[in-house]
């Protein structure tokens, strides 16, 4: 059969936000086994993550094909969950891409975009998880309108701080204010345009400042994480810019040279302050990918190399 592999996403970039996303080497991936009476899901997830149908890649792919066959499939993953690298959004497409192989659907990557933003309702979080690298997209929601637009990709590498613990996208969402001031509205629209401008222009120096002049959500998330500004604090310390809220958090991104990167990750593991783990990642430019499984005899259950 086929083996579904997806990266993870990381969003917002700062002023960006629902609107600008990244893909990131780190994976979920997808073995489609043999086809079998009900669903049975093998993960490395933990034991309160569902091994049927309820498991969500699975509801995901019925939403999409309510008649889809039940298969043995196995699901391992490298995202942490609920910590703002889109582990949520890296399974729905996964899901949606399921549904897609074993029925034969046929689904462009467009069609495959429209089905998960109809779902998750914000494309920055599975725009690069489809396409890769760096996307900008927006969705209309009244007329089921969705604009995405792929900048070059950044050959960036990237410095995670991923707190030990999660916090729920509903949480984060319900800390941002129903109205703001004006004019931190204008100044976050312009340091979003003079992001997406440098970013086009490969300003890398004048991009990493402006990730970090967000006032639309990050001021109202940071008692949730405030990891946030010592990292920052940290950073500019050594002359690094480019720090921001991945997502909903609690997760945070530098980006940088490798040695800039290392620098700053040495200094994070050095805080007995800071409660969580390090991981330098880079920029993944492609999306999804299907590979047949049958030209090699590697499936297998995951309870066989334990």
């Amino acid at each position: 059969m086929y083996k579904i592999k997806v990266p993870a996403c990381s969003s917002n970039l700062g002023p960006g936000f629902d609107t600008l996303g990244i893909a990131l080497n780190l994976y979920l991936t997808v073995e489609i086994g043999e086809e079998t009476d009900e669903w049975i899901v093998e993960h490395n997830n933990g034991r309160y993550i569902p091994t049927d149908h309820h498991n969500y890649i699975v509801k995901t792919a019925l939403s999409v094909a309510p008649d889809l066959t039940p298969h043995h499939i196995i699901i391992h993953s490298d995202i942490p969950v609920a910590r703002g690298l889109g582990s949520s959004s890296s399974a729905l497409v996964a899901g949606i891409v399921l549904a897609n192989l074993i029925n034969k659907m046929e689904l462009s990557n467009e069609e495959i975009l429209k089905k998960a933003v109809a779902i998750e309702g914000h494309p920055d979080n599975v725009a690069p998880i489809v396409y890769g690298g760096l996307i900008s997209a927006m969705y209309f929601h009244k007329r089921e309108e969705l604009i995405c637009e792929k900048l070059p990709t950044p050959i960036w590498n990237a410095l995670a701080f991923i707190p030990n613990r999660k916090l729920s996208t509903k949480v984060s969402r319900n800390a941002l204010p129903e109205q703001i001031p004006f004019w931190n509205g204008i100044r976050t629209n312009s340091a979003s345009i003079m992001l997406i401008t440098a970013l086009y222009n490969r300003d890398y120096r004048t991009a990493f400042r402006m990730m970090e002049m967000d006032l639309l959500h990050e001021p109202f998330r940071k008692e949730l994480v405030p990891e946030l500004d010592q990292i920052r604090k940290i950073a500019h310390t050594i002359g690094i810019h480019g720090t921001y809220l991945s997502g909903s958090g609690p997760t945070i991104v530098t980006y940088g040279t490798r040695e800039k990167m290392t620098k700053l990750q040495s200094l994070i593991n050095q805080d007995e302050s800071f409660n969580g783990s390090t991981r330098i990642l880079q920029v993944e430019p492609n999306g999804y990918s299907v590979t047949d499984t049958e030209e090699d005899d590697d499936f297998y259950f995951i309870k066989d190399l334990l």
